[in-house]
């Protein structure tokens, strides 16, 4: 056997076992847990942030729904076929949805958006019930 057609074997049951998972006609759809997705929260805001290169906005549908659920969806058109032979196509295309809970409730009506470069930030108020209070300590 020796060490490379070990090598060898194991690359063909790899590829073997990524074609049963997700990949069409040797073209892959969309992970499911795309697009990667950066949060972080401050005293007032919890702020994300995603990349999505090659998405229009007007491919994009942002909703936030019981004060901590987030769904992210959109679409990444498939790439026009040119003539010649694919060597590799590795990214993705089609529809995709990210749904996740937030850590905290959000303001859903002051929540914000903005899309520059390939690149979502939303910035989610944190509701006023979710905020920490300081409490007055009154001596008796």
């Amino acid at each position: 056997g020796g060490f490379w057609s070990d090598m060898n074997r194991l690359q063909a049951e790899m590829n073997r076992l990524f074609d049963r998972f997700g990949f069409e006609d040797g073209r892959r759809p969309i992970a499911p847990s795309y697009p990667a997705l950066n949060m972080w929260r401050d005293a007032d805001n919890l702020y994300i942030e995603a990349e999505l290169p090659g998405i229009e906005m007007k491919d994009l549908d942002i909703q936030v729904s019981g004060g901590n659920q987030l769904s992210l969806k959109g679409k990444r058109e498939a790439p026009a076929e040119e003539k010649g032979t694919w060597h590799r196509q590795e990214r993705g295309y089609g529809t995709f949805t990210r749904a996740m809970t937030l850590p905290e409730e959000v303001d859903v009506d002051q929540v914000k958006a903005e899309f520059k470069d390939g690149v979502l930030c939303v910035t989610l108020p944190k509701s006023e019930k979710a905020k920490p209070r300081r409490i007055e300590v009154k001596a008796s």
